[in-house]
């Protein structure tokens, strides 16, 4: 019998800039629900990185004046270093134009695609937007630009190889419909069976290797480059060892963490060219929702862009991590500002957790004579542990600060620290369950604020006030 692992993932993100914030949330949702998994006990593996073998990165490196591997490792070292600050827990970070790790299992992907009759040449003509590195229908254009970019796309005319994606689609309807692959929120399982109903069309694996010279060719025809969708949704299993070694496969399948904008890649494309290379599918796909600023998409245009690290440089990492985790909705889009994320901050951090520890604390350093014994292994409550495992965070958090202001509250009416005074029997019990208390909370912080967390647990096993958590702005 197949031991139960977590296996999660970020998509690969365009190394075509700097990250953002959608980066890092997409990224924070991971990291927590990682670090639960592993705090439960069960044998766990994250993997993020980054989408190299694009057009994109060539257009940005050749606008820097660089080449694309020099700009490439500054884009990367920028991602690396977000994932420092923001303290995320990956295991891997794959990069796609690593010719050890990644191209191996994108060509038996290929070769596999292949030996199953689902490639073939052919020619395409449409309108192609490089932003999104697709062709795009007429029907999606939005007064003739993409919606997504703004831009007008090209008009195409070119000799590819394709995915016999259309012969895919009744079996990848009825895996949807089964629930073989859990899609969360249900209104995007829903958006995924419409896009379905309508008919799937063969789609381009392959680009001219005279138009992309950056990629992995073709196995058998070097005139041709892998196109992105073969090459980059295959990374979830390359880097597990897929086509070299399958050293880490005992975690495949695992669950995909994506954007909306990406939904139909990984619920469509990527079952189809699973099915088709007779392997597993995956066990689910979360879809969250966008950050936007003010009522508008952020864009440097409208200067309403909120940087992460602009973010960890004014809360700190911790802060940061859960701003994002609690305020931002995991499935709806989410609207903030610098007067809300100062809001939040002071309300709910610093006048509300970290005011409680140190009110905590500074009772059970002055009354009580030592530490307080607390369980060695923590239990989590079910409204807490139902809420991460369908992925919301806010609702977990929630929760804790629900208890948070229950203490808070009890401690204000049971005042302890004057029923000490007359009865030091009864009031030093009253601090002791103040600080188990406190250290439940802690414990169910630890995958959102995981150095906070370790920081108060220590203070409370060594029976001390610890420095200011959450500094005033």
């Amino acid at each position: 019998m197949k031991k139960d692992t977590f296996y999660i993932t970020t998509p690969i993100y365009y190394p075509n800039a700097e990250p953002h914030l959608g980066h890092a949330y997409t990224t924070l949702l991971c990291d927590a629900a990682t670090r639960y998994r592993r705090l439960v006990g069960t044998e766990s593996y994250f993997l993020t990185g980054t989408d190299e073998n694009t057009e994109k990165v060539v257009e940005a490196a050749e606008k820097a004046g660089k080449e694309p591997r020099q700009y490439l490792s500054e884009v990367v070292a920028a991602f690396k270093e977000l994932y420092a600050q923001l303290h995320i827990s990956y295991d891997q970070f794959i990069q796609t134009s690593d010719e050890t790790v990644h191209w191996p299992g994108a060509i038996e992907m290929w070769k596999r695609l292949e030996e199953n009759g689902d490639i073939y040449k052919g020619t395409y003509e449409g309108l192609y937007c490089v932003g999104c590195e697709t062709f795009l229908t007429e029907k999606e254009l939005v007064d003739g630009t993409c919606p997504d970019h703004g831009t007008k796309p090209q008009v195409l005319s070119e000799e590819n190889y394709f995915f016999r994606l259309s012969a895919y689609t009744k079996s990848v309807r009825e895996i949807i419909e089964k629930d073989e692959i859990h899609i969360t929120p249900a209104s995007r399982r829903n958006e995924l069976l419409a896009l379905l109903d309508r008919g799937l069309e063969d789609v381009s694996f392959s680009r001219p290797a005279k138009a992309v010279a950056w990629g992995i060719p073709v196995p058998g025809d070097d005139s041709q480059k892998m196109y992105v969708w073969v090459d980059a949704l295959t990374n979830y299993i390359t880097a597990l060892g897929f086509g070299r070694g399958e050293e880490l496969m005992h975690f495949w399948p695992g669950m995909h963490v994506v954007g909306k904008d990406i939904l139909r890649f990984h619920a469509a494309i990527w079952p189809a060219m699973l099915l088709s290379a007779g392997l597993p599918l995956p066990r689910a796909i979360f879809v969250h929702g966008m950050i936007i600023s003010g009522g508008q998409k952020m864009s440097k245009s409208l200067g309403n862009v909120i940087s992460p690290f602009e973010l960890v440089a004014r809360y700190g990492t911790d802060a940061t991590r859960y701003l994002l985790l609690r305020h931002v909705h995991p499935f709806d889009d989410t609207d903030i500002t610098w007067e809300k994320l100062d809001e939040w901050y002071t309300a709910h951090l610093v006048n509300g957790y970290g005011n409680l520890v140190a009110r905590v604390m500074k009772l059970a350093e002055v009354h009580l004579e030592g530490p307080v014994e607390v369980p060695e292994k923590q239990g989590f409550p079910g409204e807490y542990t139902d809420a991460i495992e369908c992925f919301a965070f806010n609702e977990a958090l929630d929760y804790v600060w629900k208890r948070i202001g229950d203490l808070d509250e009890r401690i204000a009416e049971e005042k302890p620290y004057k029923v000490v005074k007359e009865d030091a029997l009864k009031g030093r019990e009253m601090i002791r369950e103040a600080v188990r208390e406190l250290y439940a909370i802690t414990s169910m912080l630890e995958p959102h604020m995981p150095d906070t967390s370790t920081l108060v647990k220590k203070t409370i096993l060594e029976n001390k006030k610890p420095e200011n958590l959450f500094p005033r702005l």
